[in-house]
């Protein structure tokens, strides 16, 4: 084990009372997870368990999901040589999707970086993941021009929505509206030069941030909430939609 950080809202300073405590565990392989349960279990209780590194998918990794003294604490995984890729593709200005469960938009590759770029450093023997951190905390232009430059996909999921809507296929078209959605919600992000590490709460963020459209957030949820059933609201929908994506090309400087 490397290091321990705080991530989630905690860490940026969002959180309710009910917000799970998030800690992220930076190791290098091999972890120790007989060593780790152990400590778990003097803590959370002799229930708790940790996952092996990978259990949890490609991109979360592993980690557990304790509760000590009545509070929900998750601990991530994360392998620091990934994380330092992942760093260093963003510097570049690459970047993919990954299909990950929880995670119904996709797993962005600079999540790891963004991660460490918004965590507080609670523990780092080596200064190896602070280095990171402070690194990190100036979002990559050529990062910004990719992931704002992606925002051509939003408006072909609205069209490629369209070719469903005759059938009435509700649920086709609300999968490609809320992809168009959070593909807006990370490119006002990046434009902003501003890490976003996943979905939740994404839109209402971009909703925030100086410049973003008017009423983006609300408009957004509205959409999705309502998204229709007949053809006719399913077109008027999709219309609102092209409205809102317009809007943010517009927005980010991007030509249509």
């Amino acid at each position: 084990m490397r290091a321990v950080v705080l991530g989630g809202s905690r860490a940026r300073g969002d959180h309710t009372a009910e917000s799970d405590v998030d800690l992220g565990l930076y190791y290098r392989p091999p972890l120790d997870v007989d060593a780790l349960g152990a400590a778990v279990r003097d803590l959370a209780g002799p229930e708790a368990r940790v996952s092996a590194p990978g259990e949890w998918g490609p991109w979360v990794d592993g980690g557990g999901w304790l509760r000590v003294d009545g509070t929900a604490v998750d601990v991530i995984y994360r392998d620091l040589e990934r994380v330092r890729r992942s760093w260093q593709d963003a510097q570049e200005g690459r970047f993919a999707w990954h299909a990950q469960a929880g995670h119904p938009l996709g797993v962005p590759s600079f999540a790891y970086a963004g991660e460490i770029a918004l965590a507080v450093v609670l523990a780092d023997p080596s200064g190896e993941v602070t280095a990171l951190h402070e690194e990190a905390a100036a979002y990559p232009p050529a990062l910004r021009d990719a992931v704002v430059g992606g925002l051509w996909e939003a408006a072909f999921s609205l069209d490629v929505a369209a070719k469903a809507v005759g059938r009435g296929d509700a649920a086709y078209v609300a999968g490609c509206l809320f992809r168009a959605v959070l593909l807006c919600a990370h490119a006002l992000h990046a434009h902003a030069g501003r890490w976003v590490t996943n979905e939740k709460g994404a839109v209402a963020a971009a909703g925030r941030l100086p410049g973003a459209p008017r009423d983006l957030g609300e408009r957004a949820q509205a959409l999705c909430a309502a998204v229709g059933v007949k053809p006719d609201a399913l077109r008027a929908t999709l219309a609102a939609a092209h409205v809102l994506v317009d809007e943010t090309v517009a927005a980010c400087g991007e030509a249509s």
